[in-house]
């Protein structure tokens, strides 16, 4: 049975350390009606021209994700956030591994070869979610119901708005949110620093 939906809408403004926008936002919705389970999904973290894609990844609780490495080197991707830190090994181009992330939590993962590669998985306890675009707007489809609204981004703070739906379209008031943390060195996977060839960009693996 599916069940009908309304559009609901809103924008967040965001504010940075420049005054600007400067990552990613995430938008979800969580029923306050009653458990809403989340729908796993299977997702992918790619690891490309020394970068994680997407930077941040948004996924219900229970979801797989998979990291190929789309780069002609070696790639070891590692977390040592809570409560499922893990470490993929060492692996060559054209190779792909995968992980489960079956609660709700805020994972940090980076790549234990190149320093500059970073990326965060938001697991979430809902399937409601979707991406602010470029003007800070964003759409979800959601039933009939009562729910919190949450905007985050990484180094800030989240906000939150209620929202009743029902049939007719809604307008959810506008949502601040202030980043207020740049990204500063990481240790390694072991807790140690990166060696100093690790940063330079001429650097083939």
């Amino acid at each position: 049975l599916r069940l009908s939906c309304s559009e609901v809408s809103g924008h967040i403004r965001i504010v940075g350390p420049n005054g600007r926008a400067t990552a990613a936002t995430i938008v979800y919705a969580e029923s306050l009606d009653g458990p809403s389970p989340a729908r796993p999904g299977h997702y992918q973290l790619a690891q490309k021209n020394k970068s994680f894609v997407p930077h941040i990844l948004a996924i219900p609780a229970g979801s797989t994700v998979d990291f190929p490495n789309m780069d002609a080197i070696f790639h070891n991707v590692f977390s040592l956030s809570r409560p499922g830190p893990f470490d993929m090994g060492l692996y060559r181009a054209g190779g792909s591994k995968a992980q489960i992330f079956p609660h709700p939590a805020t994972y940090h993962v980076f790549c234990n070869i190149h320093p500059q590669m970073s990326a965060v998985i938001l697991v979430l306890p809902t399937s409601l979610i979707t991406e602010v675009d470029d003007s800070g707007n964003y759409r979800l489809n959601l039933p009939a119901g009562h729910y919190r609204v949450t905007a985050w981004s990484d180094g800030a703070n989240p906000a939150t708005s209620t929202v009743t739906v029902a049939t007719a379209p809604v307008t959810v008031s506008e949502m601040s949110i202030e980043v207020h943390t740049l990204q500063t060195p990481h240790k390694n996977k072991y807790g140690q620093d990166y060696p100093a060839a690790a940063y330079d960009p001429l650097k083939g693996n």
